[in-house]
């Protein structure tokens, strides 16, 4: 059964109709490098051509600067996926990106244990 607020690309039974890599095309890799935490936003051009949903929904969630990791959260999709879609849109003039303003190192010590201790108030 489709649901109204997943629309017509998810059904509650079967999750999603169409699968990811016919999303993509079938691509696996983006034309521009992306890292999950690079920032991309919409530069108010129209791209040319067609462009799938996916694509338009992604432009719409990047309004104001977003991360990739956003974007794929927001689309349900893979990152991988979501990669490909988002280079797409840069490729064609809609979206621009830049790198994260400052990298943590996911190894710090204290970065992982403040991680854990949020966590574990959590539950």
């Amino acid at each position: 059964m489709v649901t109204p607020k997943d629309g017509p690309w998810l059904d509650e039974a079967a999750g999603r109709l169409v699968r990811p890599y016919t999303v993509s095309n079938g691509r696996t890799r983006p034309t521009t490098a992306f890292d999950l935490m690079s920032q991309v936003m919409s530069t108010g051009a129209t791209p040319f051509g067609y462009l799938g949903p996916e694509h338009s929904e992604a432009l719409a969630l990047c309004e104001a600067p977003v991360s990739v990791a956003e974007v794929a959260a927001q689309l349900r999709l893979p990152a991988a996926v979501t990669k490909v879609l988002l280079s797409d849109l840069v490729d064609c003039g809609a979206l621009t990106t830049k790198p994260p303003a400052f990298y943590h190192n996911p190894t710090d010590r204290s970065l992982l244990e403040a991680v854990l201790d949020g966590l574990r108030r959590q539950l």
